[in-house]
């Protein structure tokens, strides 16, 4: 049964370049969204930048430039990202945007009135994760995240009754409304519901934050914080607050699932959900929690300091070659580490010697026998384990599902040697290779959502008449 599907990752702070792992996140998400296109449903992709938060006022204070200025540069550079990794976004929002601002504001508004209040507030304060904690969640006094000691913030903010919603998102959690992926982050999500759910503040004195933000509504002393803000994009991006057609893919019956970093989880399985219960808004159905990326065994981020340039990676190895990489070596739930060593290795085994030889060895058979054209009828059947690797978001297991057709292949022919079989059994070898061919293109048809460009170049090798020899499909990486 075809449906509606709309799927989203989060969006990162412009407060410097992208990093690595932000690319894993965007490659997983297009893969559940190339995917859906595959198999006929109505989808839509949206990605974008997280551009209000104070700590992109510091870095654009540190470099010396207008904040406007600095966010507008590094915005570009993570569209940049998108397009160089053969992202097939519908949308990027940037939560300057005016269209964006009138859906923060429509929200706000939204809200039961019982459901904000102001106090004074006084908190630790982590300016990296713009994020109160309490103590019970440091880790020796430190920010699980960065690792440094939050401030002690006294101030009055707006504040949503998080509390009232404790029961109702315990029970949507339980239940699978709002599915939680993979099962370690819902038990997570769950024992951080059981602990007890405080209100939590959703707005900023604007002096503190450098008069940079979106204001709340009716009182411009305070700006919304900016986790609240951010959360909206994924309406704000459909049209919410700008046009009705935002119902299109933010409904009841559609499916709409958030792909995100491990580190975020409280603010789309808890905040986001209670938000959008205190409006009367539909609920997101899944969200698909992906680990970190590490270097040498060290979180990978961009106030750490990275090292790992995906914009650069891209261009020197190619899309693919960084896509196979992030979706084979990278668990998709749990952290991995990147390397370029590790890149080059699986990338020439798997890509180089393994797919580019196979299509290299019968095109060149074809060309060498006259074998004129192939004529597949699309779409040809998903290998065994292929649909519900993806549906499971295991893109490991759902590469190693095609990759069996790769390594079979080979062996086969290998094992009973065509290039023998010329003159007389020319005909022989034409059956040998319409079966093989046809295998191969069933690999590249199911390939489209996980490396889409390879996928288009084998398609249109082997749709040739007659198919002649190629180039090598993919570079050696030294």
């Amino acid at each position: 049964m075809k449906r509606t599907v709309y799927i989203t990752t989060a969006i990162p702070y412009v407060n410097a370049r992208p990093h690595v792992g932000f690319a894993l996140e965007l490659v997983q998400a297009d893969v559940v969204a190339r995917y859906s296109r595959l198999i006929g449903n109505s989808t839509r992709l949206q990605t974008g930048t997280d551009e209000n938060a104070f700590k992109n006022v510091l870095a654009a204070r540190k470099a010396g430039v207008d904040t406007q200025q600095f966010v507008d540069g590094n915005s570009a550079l993570f569209e940049q990202l998108a397009r160089r990794l053969d992202i097939s976004f519908d949308d990027f929002v940037r939560t300057t945007e005016s269209r964006h601002r009138r859906g923060v504001e429509l929200l706000w508004k939204s809200l039961r009135p019982e459901d904000v209040y102001v106090r004074d507030y006084s908190g630790l304060y982590c300016a990296g994760c713009e994020d109160f904690y309490q103590e019970k969640d440091l880790v020796g006094g430190l920010c699980p995240d960065h690792g440094v000691p939050p401030q002690q913030v006294n101030e009055a903010n707006y504040f949503f009754r998080l509390s009232a919603y404790q029961q109702q998102l315990k029970e949507l959690v339980q239940a699978d409304v709002i599915k939680v992926v993979p099962q370690t982050r819902k038990n997570e999500v769950l024992a951080f519901i059981g602990r007890g759910l405080q209100d939590i503040s959703i707005s900023r004195p604007a002096e503190r934050a450098g008069g940079w933000g979106i204001p709340v509504p009716e009182d411009d002393s305070q700006v919304v914080y900016v986790w609240i803000d951010a959360l909206v994009n994924y309406i704000s991006g459909l049209g919410y607050g700008t046009k009705a057609s935002w119902r299109e893919f933010w409904n009841d019956e559609s499916h709409k699932v958030h792909v995100i970093g491990k580190n975020v989880w409280k603010f789309h399985a808890i905040y986001w959900p209670a938000l959008l219960l205190s409006a009367g808004l539909p609920l997101p159905d899944e969200i698909v929690v992906h680990g970190f990326i590490t270097e040498k065994g060290q979180k990978i981020s961009k106030s750490l300091g990275a090292t790992l340039d995906p914009i650069e990676l891209a261009g020197r190895f190619g899309a693919d070659a960084l896509r196979y990489f992030l979706l084979k070596a990278i668990p998709p739930f749990d952290d991995g580490d990147f390397s370029l060593e590790r890149l080059g290795r699986v990338c020439n085994e798997d890509l180089a010697n393994g797919l580019g030889n196979l299509l290299s060895r019968l095109c060149r058979l074809c060309e060498q026998s006259g074998f004129r054209a192939l004529g597949v009828q699309e779409p040809l059947p998903a290998p065994e384990g292929y649909r519900e690797a993806i549906e499971r978001y295991e893109f490991d297991r759902a590469l190693a599902s095609l990759w069996r057709i790769v390594t079979s292949l080979n062996h086969r022919i290998n094992d009973e040697r065509p290039w023998e079989l010329t003159g007389e059994h020319n005909d022989l070898l034409h059956t040998k290779l319409t079966t093989w061919l046809t295998e191969l293109y069933q690999l590249a048809y199911w390939l489209a959502p996980l490396l889409p460009d390879a996928s288009r170049r084998v398609i249109a090798h082997l749709s040739q008449s007659p198919i002649r020899a190629v180039q090598p499909l993919f570079a050696r990486i030294t």
